[in-house]
Parts: C-alpha cells; structure tokens; sequence
C-alpha cells in the first residue's frame, strides 16, 4: 500500500513538472517556429499554427539584421542595463545596509517609505522627468534613460536588500569587529559577501527592467542609433497595420534567451532574494 502511495505521488509530482515545463516552454517554442515560418505560412488560417507546414526560411531574420539597427539596439540596451547595475549597486546596498541597522522604528519606516516612492505609475513621472533631462541636456541620448531608471531601481532594491541584511545577525559583526575589523571593513568584508544572493536578484532586476522598460525610453530617445530593443523593435518592425510577425518574434527569441538562461542559472538565489526577509 505504502509503495503503491508512493508511486501515485511520484506520477503526481511527475505530471506538475511536464504541465509546468509545457506551459512554461511553449511561448519560447512559438517564437521559435513564427521566426522561420514563411510569411504565406504565418496567414493562411488553413494551416496548422504548430507546425510548419511550408519549407522554414531566414527572410525574417535577414529583414531584422539587414533593414534594422537590431544589433546597434542591443549594444545600447546592454550598455545602459551595465551602467544602471552599477549605478543601482552603489547606492542601494549601503543605505539598503544603514536602514537595516538603524536602531528603533526609523529603519522599518524610511525603508517603507522608500519602497512606496517605487509604486509612483512612470505615467506621472515621465513629463516633469522630460523636463530634467532637457535641463541636463541629455535628450536623445542613452544618458537620459540612465540618468533617470535609477530613481526607480534604487527605491526597489534599497527596500529587498534590507530584508537580507536584517536576516545577517549583528553578532556576526560584532565578531568582526572585536577581531579588528572596522565597520566599513565589517560591511565590506562580510556583509557583502552574505548577501550575495540579493544582490544577484537586484542586478538580475535592474537589467531586466532596462530591456523591459518602454515608457520612458520612447519619450526621452527619438533617434533610431540611441533606441533600446524594447523601443527600436515595435517602432520599426510595426508599420501602421503591417506586423512583421516573423522578425519581432526573432528578435523577441534573441533577446529573451539570454535572459531566461540567467534566470534558470540562479533560480535558487533569485527566489531566496525575493524571500529571505518573509522567512525571516
């Protein structure tokens, strides 16, 4: 009976898995087969949308590569995904750092304050923010987005580092520190290295959210050479009512997998970032 339960349960945890896997892979399997799909293929509503039912072809990819800036909209969305990383670490992770250890209700208040100012719509933000970066003299150009994706990656990652290091008791310090460690050497040299796991949930965000972010990059960047991927492939891959559905699926594809793999590398610690604090 015992072994009988056991092999129910297995089939069960089994069948979650494949529903999961299926679920899970086939945006990435239909992005896959519309990327070489034949156009005549893609609308005869006659055909199987799973299969293909033409000979593949490269026009979609060949039109992405060849007709568009695709591989110039990468270089910029990598380099402004590096820059606001940085930026975004440099400053989130020692105030993240001084409002955990903050004595009384002050550290708690000020990091939910903090928090709050992250749930402000972009929609609200982009004009007086239009307004700062033509005061700066950054429009059209990367330097406006990485000037300004900061003052919402900051917000969000100060609030997830807290609960890391709220979770790091401050004896470990304490120990540090009676060893002869300074507090800037006790934070550098422990605590940083502790909370490895938050901070690869928040460079994981942070360049998520460049790639992602549209609103803003629309606004601030006009030229096609200093546009993002999120900007520069529906703008010119989107012509009036004409869809290149093969080409923004492809450059859907390559832009996603890089990320998906990142993601699947560091499951364990991206999830243990988002919820240590909870635990806790």
């Amino acid at each position: 009976m015992a072994r009988a339960q056991k092999r129910f349960n297995n089939a069960v945890m089994w069948l979650v898995r494949i529903v999961f896997a299926v679920l899970l892979a086939f945006p990435f399997y239909w992005m896959l087969i519309t990327t070489f799909k034949r156009t005549t293929d893609l609308y005869d509503l006659k055909n199987n949308p799973f299969i293909f039912n033409e000979r593949p072809t490269l026009e979609h990819l060949r039109l992405l590569f060849n007709e568009t800036l695709f591989l110039r909209w990468i270089g910029n969305t990598a380099f402004a995904g590096a820059i606001v990383v940085i930026i975004t670490l440099l400053l989130a992770v020692p105030a993240a750092y001084a409002l955990a250890r903050l004595t009384g209700s002050w550290g708690v208040q000020l990091g939910i304050g903090v928090f709050l100012t992250y749930l402000i719509p972009p929609t609200l933000l982009f004009i007086p923010l239009s307004r700062i970066v033509a005061l700066l003299g950054l429009q059209d150009s990367l330097w406006s987005i990485i000037v300004v994706y900061p003052s919402f990656t900051i917000p969000f990652s100060t609030w997830l580092l807290m609960g890391f290091f709220k979770s790091i008791p401050r004896d470990i310090e304490d120990a540090a520190m009676v060893d002869g460690l300074t507090r800037w050497q006790s934070f550098v040299k422990v605590m940083i290295p502790m909370s490895t796991s938050g901070i690869l949930t928040v460079v994981i965000f942070a360049f998520t959210l460049v790639t992602q972010e549209f609103v803003y990059a629309l606004t601030f960047i006009s030229s096609a050479a200093h546009q993002t991927v999120g900007v520069g492939v529906p703008t010119f891959l989107v012509r009036g009512d004409v869809y290149y559905w093969g080409s923004l699926m492809a450059a859907c594809l390559i832009t996603s997998l890089p990320i998906g793999i990142l993601y699947n590398l560091f499951l364990d610690r991206f999830i243990e970032g988002f919820t240590v604090g909870a635990v806790k």
